[in-house]
């Protein structure tokens, strides 16, 4: 039986209420300083812009926490699934309650963000990392999965040059498409045979028959689940991005012929 620890519990619940505060008050505080084209956004879309901030924020914050752990935490590195967890649970519980608040804020505003694929995605990955804070199984994995935070800001951008009105062939709007395209396709698919091929080795070892069958699968099916989902986004940005670039030639094209 998974036990939660009182760091862990404290941990999660102070993310999510930081994220909560985050949401509700300080991301238009901030949007109305810095931004102002924020102040002639419908209640729709500031509901959404405040969304995406904490989103952008969570994935910064926890991307980075990711890379030094895959970087320097030798004791989950070495065994990636009965190794020290600790620094892995810090960064899970802040993503766990992130991943609440989100839930919470996707729900209670259904009409202006609701979206299945972003409920399916949150509570599969909240399915993995029960086990990963209440029994500390799985740590490398629990934590590599959050390499894909990486993406989350250039999406996000996107999304803010539209609403504020760039138009798609803008400069900013363009290149923000192709690293986007570029850190999606890095962080989410190229990664997949590292992490696959660590899955795929740990088979039949002792530390894997060692795991109950609820840590199993919730680690596979998760996992398939969740790059399902990364494919099928992969395949709408990278045809988002042909069609920019694609305009983008046509008007460079009409522009050599004027001169």
């Amino acid at each position: 039986m998974p036990t939660f620890g009182k760091l862990t519990v404290g941990i999660s619940v102070f993310s999510f209420a930081t994220f909560q505060l985050f949401f509700h008050f300080l991301s238009s505080w901030l949007s109305n300083h810095l931004t102002p084209g924020f102040s002639k956004l419908n209640a729709r879309q500031k509901i959404e812009w405040n969304s995406r901030i904490v989103s952008t924020f969570h994935a910064l914050l926890v991307g980075s926490f990711c890379l030094y752990i895959l970087w320097f935490d030798d004791a989950v590195n070495a065994d990636p699934i009965w190794g020290d967890p600790f620094f892995v649970k810090i960064n899970v519980a802040i993503t766990s309650g992130y991943l609440i608040s989100d839930l919470l804020i996707i729900i209670w505003y259904w009409k202006a963000i609701g979206d299945k694929y972003f409920v399916t995605h949150h509570v599969a990955a909240l399915y993995a990392y029960y086990y990963v804070l209440g029994e500390g199984l799985l740590p490398y994995f629990g934590n590599f999965r959050l390499l894909a935070e990486f993406s989350t800001p250039f999406v996000n951008q996107r999304w803010f040059f539209e609403t504020l009105g760039y138009r798609k062939s803008s400069a900013a709007n363009m290149l923000n498409g192709i690293m986007m395209t570029i850190i999606f396709f890095i962080v989410r698919i190229a990664v997949m045979p590292t992490y696959y091929g660590r899955m795929l080795s740990a088979f039949g070892t002792e530390a894997f028959h060692k795991l109950d069958l609820g840590p199993q699968c919730a680690w596979i099916i998760s996992s398939v689940l969740l790059d399902i989902m990364n494919l099928i986004w992969m395949l709408r940005i990278a045809k988002g991005c042909y069609k920019v670039l694609h305009l983008w030639i046509t008007q460079t094209d009409k522009t050599q012929k004027k001169t």
